[in-house]
């Protein structure tokens, strides 16, 4: 066996494309968010802002929008996109509207992201598209499809309506053979998501993977929920396409259960989240003829094992069913080596108006604070970068 070594350490390599000033700024942005007492007043701040109409868009724009998002338009993306498919690395436009409501706004929506599918294709460094079936479709129909709630008459309408939204963008991404992922989302309305992710499929995915669904692996049934899908999609004669992710609703989710009652789909630690997603890993390689995958991870270990498997397994690092996935902004440490390495990665670039992207801002905020010593990795990487330019 020929020895492997990948060193996810390689500050040279993870910020080749950052000039000076783009470091030290990034570094006074990650250092704020590295504090929980200011990063939750800065949040705060910047909800409270906009919700008296205060003109803070363009203070937002120029600091974590700038760290975290690609523009506001497919166009402003453009630079970023360029940029990032220099190191060899993918973008997956990520359009990051939130909480609308209305069925106009839903068309809006998805006309939104049929033009990131139509940006996509052709172009081999936009590899996948990908939408939230909440952001074109009302969350309560889906919640009560999720929790097989019945539905009236107006109600029926709506989810006819979502599942024609669903339909259009899949069947776009299956005519330009644009693969596109379906993001996942919270428990009480992942099981209607599933439905429509299959339904879309087995339509789709008899040639080649076309549509993923997204498996979180901190419920604690999700690897079990894989290899079932794996299962039904070898009866059914479609190729699997999932993205494989620990998960973003941890916390909504536990006091959810709490406020009911009822148990937890959480796992009860870190290390069983741990275990699932390497395992998940590994059984998608054992099965990779008729899986693809994309492995969303910003932990190193499980990056570390999955290159590792696929060079001890003879794959080639740039298998067509095997990517990495990391967030715009985040773990470049990750994202660059993997790919001067030779292996498929992709960033997600969210976009959107500033107003409209706060939601998915704070999130990372927080997100960011709460995963253990994830902004410290990332400061001190930062840190010995801007010193290693200085000798």
């Amino acid at each position: 066996m020929v020895d492997f070594s990948i060193d996810f350490q390689d500050t040279k390599i993870a910020f080749a494309d950052k000039t000076d000033a783009e470091l030290r700024e990034k570094y006074r942005l990650f250092k704020l968010m590295n504090s929980p007492l200011l990063n939750s007043i800065g949040t705060g701040a910047a909800k409270f802002a906009l919700s008296l109409g205060l003109p803070v868009d363009g203070l937002i724009k120029k600091t974590v929008f700038e760290q975290f998002c690609g523009g506001e338009t497919i166009d402003e993306c453009q630079r970023t996109i360029e940029r990032l498919a220099r190191s060899g690395i993918g973008t997956i436009l990520d359009y990051s509207v939130e909480g609308k409501s209305t069925e106009a706004e839903f068309d809006a929506t998805k006309e939104e992201i049929l033009r990131t599918i139509r940006r996509a294709d052709g172009d081999p460094y936009i590899p996948f598209a990908v939408f939230k079936v909440s952001g074109v479709a009302p969350f309560g129909t889906l919640e009560k499809i999720g929790t097989g709630q019945p539905l009236d008459a107006k109600g029926q309408v709506k989810y006819e309506n979502l599942v024609g939204r669903v339909h259009e963008i899949c069947a776009l991404a299956a005519e330009l053979e644009q693969p596109i992922f379906i993001d996942a989302e919270e428990s009480w309305i992942q099981d209607a998501i599933d439905h429509l992710a299959t339904e879309m499929m087995k339509r789709y995915n008899t040639g080649r993977p076309i549509v993923f669904n997204t498996i979180q692996l901190y419920r604690k049934d999700r690897l079990q929920y894989l290899r079932e899908s794996r299962r039904e999609a070898e009866r059914e004669g479609y190729i699997l396409g999932v993205k494989l992710v620990r998960g973003a609703y941890m916390e909504k989710e536990r006091e959810r259960a709490e406020e009911l009652a009822t148990d937890s789909p959480i796992q009860p630690d870190k290390n069983a989240t741990d275990t699932d997603y390497n395992d998940a890993l590994n059984y998608c390689l054992d099965h990779l003829d008729t899986v693809a995958f994309v492995a969303g991870t910003h932990n190193e270990e499980s990056c570390r094992m999955l290159a590792r498997l696929l060079h001890e397994r003879s794959i080639a690092h740039d298998h067509p069913h095997v990517f990495f996935s990391q967030l715009y902004g985040m773990s470049d440490n990750l994202s660059y080596v993997l790919a001067a390495h030779g292996y498929n990665v992709s960033k997600y670039l969210p976009y959107g108006p500033v107003r409209d992207a706060v939601p998915y801002l704070i999130r990372r905020a927080q997100e960011n604070t709460s995963v253990a010593g994830q902004m410290s990795r990332e400061l001190d990487m930062i840190e010995r970068e801007l010193k290693r330019r200085k000798r």
